[in-house]
């Protein structure tokens, strides 16, 4: 990492104030050019400064904030430019950028050199991007505490007692002869589980509503046409976003509104009515609705009171709703049916409470901290795979291989904190930051 890099650090278009970062050895130098300053800038301190072109004209006027290594976000000396958001403007700056002798950032750059400085983990560092994609203010906490390094904290505890446990019984193994206590194996079961195996646990457990919070959790109304699936998205969402008619098969195909419930990203799902029909366009619709039910998290099934012929309730329904309860007082339909009006309102509180319950009830792990990346959870389980197939073992001859076993554990676990070789997983990781980052 010997050059000296530089990018826009703030979002793509116009704003009242664009940030330009600069990181490298030579941050600082270039920074002197560029305001042509004999004298160099005051470590945290902001100080208004015009930024030259090489015909020395100015390119603007704004803030210089300069961070010496090692007490910088990458770890090296970064220089931040603040100045007027322009599009034009800050290109540029950035072009007299490069000709002073920078080369522009690749994505995710800044944060890849604070890793490999290490100012951070690698867990902390996926955290940054999840900050910055968190589309709720609940998924924001959450990607907060990993910023902050609690995952990595819960994380080093769980290797620390792996490594205890490791440790033991390969001393057992490699001084069988000496004075040591002998091995206990149910206690060693036992303990195993209690410090390092369920905790895993409850963290793969946790990854389902964990990413649910970062890809939001996807809702299908189904039902017959006409008994106001696409009054109730509108109701729901607050948003006229689905044509509402009398004549059936008005929705031909899956038309999607994102909101949110209790801190989740929730897409709802208005779907065509099912039934049979010759019309090509419209069966093709009720293909489509089958399958957004297929894949959703929360089926939503809609009937109309007037109609008994539309209350009989497929097998995917996760939650009954009948609609038009305001035509029809005399309450003649089934059990598990929940009340509505979508067109005056009539039950829809409760029935937003009893959905957010159900959202928030696909979390059963107990935790506070979730998993929120797809590569914590596939490590996490590879981690609890090898450290069961260990257990197994235990009442074997074959304890070398239980070691083996947990050795492959603890490597699952420094992979997600990026201990050891994390150059084969940088690029991956990283090629999803924005440049800025």
């Amino acid at each position: 990492m010997p050059s000296t890099i530089a990018a826009l650090a703030t979002a793509p278009g116009r704003s009242g104030i664009g940030v330009i970062r600069i990181s490298g050895e030579r941050a600082l130098p270039v920074a002197r050019s560029l305001c042509r300053r004999r004298e160099g800038f005051p470590p945290r301190m902001a100080v208004l400064s015009p930024w030259y072109d090489e015909a020395r004209e100015v390119l603007d006027t704004g803030l210089v904030l300069y961070f010496p290594a090692p007490h910088s976000y990458t770890g090296e000396d970064v220089v931040e430019l603040h100045g007027h958001g322009s599009p034009v403007m800050l290109r540029a700056v950035l072009n007299r950028l490069y000709a002073l002798g920078c080369r522009p950032a690749q994505p995710g750059e800044f944060t890849r050199r604070a890793v490999l400085n290490g100012k951070m983990n690698l867990a902390q560092a996926e955290a940054v991007a999840a900050c910055i994609d968190a589309a709720t203010v609940r998924a924001g906490k959450q990607a907060q505490l990993h910023l902050a390094g609690a995952f990595g904290r819960k994380l080093e505890s769980i290797m620390d007692h792996l490594t205890g446990h490791v440790a033991h019984l390969e001393a057992c193994l490699d001084f069988s002869d000496d004075d040591l206590p002998e091995l206990d194996i149910p206690g060693l079961r036992e303990r195993l589980d209690r410090d390092v195996c369920d905790p895993i646990r409850r963290l793969v457990q946790s990854a389902s509503f964990g990413m649910r919070l970062f890809d939001g959790a996807s809702i299908a109304i189904i039902g017959a046409p006409n008994v106001g699936k696409s009054s109730l998205l509108n109701a729901l969402s607050g948003i006229d976003r689905a044509i509402v008619s009398d004549l059936p098969g008005t929705t031909r195909d899956v038309l999607e509104v994102d909101f949110e419930i209790e801190g989740i990203p929730v897409r709802l799902a208005d779907t065509a009515g099912l039934r049979e029909t010759m019309d090509s366009i419209e069966r093709e619709g009720i293909r489509r609705a089958k399958e957004a039910a297929e894949t959703a998290d929360v089926v939503v099934f809609v009937a109309d009171a007037t109609r008994p012929d539309t209350w009989p309730v497929p097998e995917e329904a996760d939650m009954c709703l009948m609609n038009k309860a305001d035509l029809s007082p005399d309450a003649s339909w089934p059990e598990g049916f929940l009340s509505i009006s979508a067109r005056t309102g009539q039950g829809l509180d409760r029935f937003r409470s009893e959905l957010a319950a159900r959202i928030v009830d696909l979390d059963l792990s107990g935790e506070d901290l979730f998993v929120t990346s797809e590569r914590h959870r596939f490590l996490l389980a590879r981690a609890l795979a090898e450290l069961e197939q260990g257990m197994e073992r235990l009442d074997g001859e074959s304890l070398d291989l239980v070691a083996a076993h947990w050795r492959q554990a603890y490597d699952a676990l420094a992979e997600i904190l990026g201990f050891g070789d994390v150059e084969s997983i940088l690029d991956r990781i990283f090629s999803r930051f924005c440049i800025g980052k």
